[in-house]
């Protein structure tokens, strides 16, 4: 058989992957070809054909492949592989970074949302009305109405009728009444205002809150009261002069 040698512009050509890769395919469908048509059936009575050599792995320009050519293109399917997987890795993290990102958005928003609205400033309690001060009748019956109150936030004891009943018997009512002739009268300290008070008697059992007036109604009947609870108790156990 003539030997086949390749034109020198083939031979000095460089062979690309995808010449070898198309070549290789070639040999194949070349292969499997030629091993179908030995498989057929016959009508006449053939004899067993040898088995087909084995079909060495040939590179893109017909010849057997080298170590070096199996090396070449195991580096370049690891690049191949290797690239890719760089790529997938990448595309994943991005993924992951831009969901991660979403889910912040997400939380984020939410968090606006159900941000609850700043209680609105309370109302400074409004004050206490002030209560008008009480009045009492300029006479008598107020007089010992309001001795009574003041004698009452002092806890100095006495009623209405045992001020009323010595008041009487004392002065008849009368805040400006004076004894000039009894003992206290002799030595210059007479009995004045309403229950018949001396002068140092009422600088002593002054009560707070009072004029400091000896013939004051107000003053002469709480003074009178505050003695004659230290001395008698009360002034409902006197019953005639003090």
């Amino acid at each position: 058989m003539p030997g086949f040698t390749l034109p020198r512009a083939v031979r000095t050509t460089r062979i690309t992957r995808a010449h070898k890769i198309s070549a290789a395919v070639v040999a194949s469908a070349s292969c499997a070809a030629a091993l179908a048509l030995t498989a057929a059936p016959s009508n006449a009575e053939t004899t067993a054909a040898p088995a087909p050599a084995a079909v060495k792995p040939v590179s893109a320009n017909g010849l057997p492949l080298t170590a070096k050519d199996r090396a070449d293109d195991g580096k370049k399917d690891q690049q191949l592989a290797s690239s890719l997987t760089t790529g997938l890795k990448v595309t994943a993290v991005a993924k992951q970074g831009h969901a991660a990102k979403q889910a912040a958005d997400r939380s984020a928003d939410r968090k606006v949302i159900a941000a609850p609205k700043a209680a609105a400033p309370k109302a400074a309690p409004k004050a206490a009305p002030k209560t008008a001060p009480k009045r009492y009748a300029n006479n008598l019956d107020g007089w010992i109405r309001e001795s009574l109150d003041i004698m009452k936030s002092k806890r100095i004891p006495g009623s209405y009728e045992g001020l009323h009943r010595n008041i009487m018997r004392e002065s008849s009512g009368n805040p400006n009444a004076v004894n000039d002739w009894d003992v206290n009268a002799v030595n210059g300290i007479p009995s004045k205002g309403l229950l018949q008070v001396i002068q140092p008697t009422f600088n002593t059992y002054h009560v707070s809150g009072t004029p400091h007036k000896l013939t004051d109604p107000v003053a002469n009947i709480t003074a009178a009261a505050n003695y004659a609870a230290h001395r008698y108790g009360s002034i409902d156990n006197v019953n005639s002069a003090y």
